[in-house]
């Protein structure tokens, strides 16, 4: 594709924005080099993957690739026999562990929400465990190379160490002494050149014996060696050179083990910036609030409510486009700076990073084509001075467009036929937007002139289109009408800007009867609509009052049955204690009957006695059974069955039927989560559908929630103990709610107060499995890393 057509349609400011998405220079680099495709399977597959990692931000939030640097220029040193650096072959652990971090975390998040897509990079990463594990024994989280490295480094440093207390000591013995320090200019040692000197003022160096090796800018104190101590700065220079052979021959061991794994590297690399770039694609939808777009190669689109990402969401006014089904063209007309370009733009904008594997800004359900090819000739300035130089670089443009364009192509022309004499330049026009037309492109056009209007309306497969303008207020709403041709409104603005009435009626004169017949075509058009869409937003408003009264209603009459079941069952406990009461007595009555009888020889049967009681339990009042099927407009019509829309009772909320467990169990998907249900609690709201149903992807047009703005981290730096442990509180809750296994809370170093106090709430949280300080990658000690239940 014409990369003139990414300049046009303002492309690259979008990769921009999704560049400022990716951690890692490797996924900066793929955002910034993205381009679109035609190829509709791999599109398909592209956005998969963003579609993927949307939903995994959205359940547990990105990955961090904190620790991944760009180690290539290492790694291919050290293939050719360079030796690395202490902070290049850090660099390269720390990349290694947070590959291995990354592929457990897909791993994990492929077991609860298959993600196929981010599996299979994630897969493929390589595991350096050994080379990781040799590096971390050698070389720290500063770069520094440890003692440990080696026995040789070991022993060296050691005598390294031993030596500086030597040369201390005699040195701190020499200004000690009441003869010398009169001499200094401070009592103190210092270091020039790794040599330990004194500073003495400049008048006692005859009186001292030794090297010179600095002095003060005043030319007052010189740095001086005793020479009581030159042989021994001279061991300890021959030390530290043993030091630097040993620290080189560990490094090229170590660089030796990177090029053993060199090509596996570099591929871990790329494989790393893939999945940062796919989780950078999922951040920028999330910020655009873009959804999924369907794809399709039979050149149809339809956007719902597409809004250009460019634009604030606060000022942008979206647009509903259809092209390719009854009409393949489209004219829009209507006055300057009505938003026809913006309207352009929006279509092809969103068209290229659909084909690009990106979210569009559009509502669920909105349908983008794969083409070809796009072409537009869009030009920004709208200025009455036109001339030939502008025309002649339209039609440069147009020619260039028609000798490329195939049927599968999509043409956005701007004020075609513009900057010429208006007779020739609307036959023009016409004479263009036919032979595009015929070649079967799909096509979008704006104009200002009202010939086209009856070609559109004419022509079979070309429909006219127009921007709102509002009238009484004399500004444009920026709303797209599709099937309306745009008025000029010239006469009514005139009007309302004081214009004589006379001069109105000589210009209305001047129209011929044609135009008048169409303006009044038009106006009577835009009216009908006008009335249509008043009484469609009466409807909706009726509608929802209706549903709230209906939800009102609802909730009251719940609210009554509980009150009548409260009732109920406090007059059945209050019954009851009566009857426990008058049995309890009975009871007495009859053992003394009993006794009675026996003592007198009386003949009381004992099977009266029995009937006696038998009578004084069936006075007891039966339990009613709670009636747990709420009251509903719908009446079941059927058992219940898996895919079907329920309510369930006892938490109030709705669902879908994943699976019968049993005669009298039922597995709902309740959001994000599944629970076993009684089919006694379970309410039919909105039977399965019968017909097979479209498959569709699983998180196709992803809804919203509250867990969208859940992180899997928490800075309370600048906060004291007190209000950071309520927000660590309602941090956890969430956290737990939105199933993170692992949180960050960051607290800074500081003086450890508020650590300690966090640690201690953590150590008594019941959803806290474990808690430890952040690894030197993930913050230190200033960073609390805890993992949940």
């Amino acid at each position: 594709m014409d990369s003139k057509i990414f300049k046009t349609l303002e492309y690259q400011k979008i990769l921009n924005k999704l560049s400022h998405y990716a951690q890692t220079a490797t996924g900066q680099q793929i955002a910034l080099r993205l381009q679109p495709s035609d190829d509709l399977e791999h599109i398909k597959k592209l956005l998969k993957g963003t579609d993927e990692a949307y939903a995994a931000d959205r359940l547990k939030g990105v990955p961090s690739f904190n620790g991944v640097v760009d180690i290539t220029p290492a790694v291919k040193r050290a293939r050719i026999g360079g030796t690395l650096s202490p902070q290049e072959l850090l660099g390269i652990r720390t990349t290694v562990q947070a590959a291995r971090r990354i592929q457990v975390y897909v791993t994990s998040l492929h077991e609860e929400n298959p993600v196929e897509t981010l599996l299979y990079w994630s897969e493929q990463l390589s595991e350096q465990r050994s080379l990781e594990n040799s590096i971390k024994g050698c070389i720290d989280e500063n770069a520094e190379v440890l003692d440990s490295a080696s026995t040789e480094l070991s022993q060296i440093r050691r005598e390294l160490r031993s030596g500086e207390v030597r040369i201390r000591e005699k040195l701190d013995s020499m200004i000690r002494s009441s003869t010398v320090s009169k001499m200094l200019q401070d009592q103190l040692i210092t270091i020039r050149g790794d040599r330990f000197v004194i500073p003495v003022k400049a008048e006692y160096r005859s009186y001292f014996g030794g090297i010179v090796h600095d002095q003060s800018g005043s030319g007052a104190t010189l740095f001086i060696e005793p020479e009581s101590i030159v042989a021994m700065n001279n061991k300890l220079r021959e030390t530290r050179l043993r030091e630097e052979r040993e620290i080189e021959v560990i490094l090229q061991k170590l660089t030796a083990l990177v090029a053993e794994q060199a090509d596996m590297l570099l591929y871990d690399v790329d494989i790393l910036g893939n999945l940062d770039f796919i989780f950078a694609k999922a951040r920028l939808a999330r910020e655009m609030k873009a959804t999924l777009p369907l794809m399709n190669d039979r050149g149809y689109l339809k956007l719902k409510k597409g809004r250009h990402p460019l634009i604030p969401l606060e000022q942008v006014v979206p647009i509903d486009v259809e092209l390719g089904n009854s009409y393949t063209s489209i004219i829009v007309t209507g006055p300057n700076t009505g938003g026809k370009t913006v309207t352009l733009k929006t279509i092809g904008l969103l068209s290229l990073m659909a084909m690009s594997g990106l979210f569009v800004p559009v509502e669920d359900e909105s349908q983008l084509c794969v083409f070809d090819a796009i072409y537009a000739d869009i030009g920004d300035e709208q200025s009455i001075e036109q001339n030939l130089s502008t025309f002649s670089s339209h039609m440069t443009n147009i020619i260039s467009i028609l000798k490329s364009m195939t049927p599968k192509s999509l043409v956005l022309l701007d004020e075609v036929g513009a900057g010429t004499d208006p007779a020739e330049g609307s036959a023009l026009a016409v004479s263009i937007l036919e032979h595009i037309h015929a070649m079967g492109c799909r096509m979008v056009a704006t104009t200002h002139y009202s010939e086209l209007k009856a070609y559109a309306y004419e022509r079979k497969g070309i429909i006219n289109a127009s921007m709102e303008f509002d009238v009484a207020t004399l500004s444009p709403t920026y709303r797209l009408l599709v099937g309306v041709p745009g008025r000029s409104n010239a006469f009514a603005i005139a009007e309302r800007l004081g214009l004589p009435g006379r001069i109105l009626d000589y210009a209305r004169g001047e129209v011929t009867e044609e135009d008048q017949r169409v303006e009044h075509m038009i106006a009577s058009l835009e009216q009908n609509r006008l009335t249509a869409e008043q009484e469609r937003e009466k409807a909706e408003q009726l509608r929802k009052e209706m549903e709230a009264l209906r939800t009102r209603h609802q909730t009251e009459l719940d609210k009554l049955e509980s009150q009548r079941d409260r009732m109920l069952e406090k007059a059945e406990d209050e019954a009851r204690i009566l009857v426990d009461k008058a049995r309890s007595e009975a009871e007495k009555i009859i053992n003394d009957l009993r006794r009675l009888a026996q003592e007198e020889g009386a003949s009381v049967k004992e099977h009266k006695l029995i009937a006696a009681r038998k009578e004084l339990d069936e006075a007891e009042p039966k339990q009613r059974k709670k009636n747990t099927a709420k009251r509903s407009t719908t009446t079941r019509t059927r058992s219940i069955m898996a895919g079907d829309e329920v309510s369930v009772h006892s938490l109030n909320k709705k669902g879908h039927v994943v699976e019968l467990t049993g005669s009298k169990e039922a597995i709902v998907q309740l959001g994000i989560m599944k629970m076993k249900v009684s089919l006694d609690d379970l309410e039919l709201l909105q039977p399965a559908p019968t017909t097979t149903p479209r498959v569709q992807k699983p998180v196709t047009g992803v809804k919203r929630t509250r867990d969208d703005n859940v992180r899997s981290e928490l800075d309370l730096r600048g906060a004291n103990v007190e209000e950071a442990l309520m927000e660590v509180d309602r941090f956890m809750d969430e956290a737990f709610l939105a199933n993170l296994g692992q949180v960050y809370i960051i607290h800074g170093k500081g003086t450890g107060v508020l650590r300690t106090g966090i640690q201690e709430y953590l150590r008594k949280h019941k959803h806290v499995k474990s808690y430890r300080i952040g690894n030197y990658n993930e913050g230190g000690a200033g960073v609390t890393v805890a993992e949940l239940e």
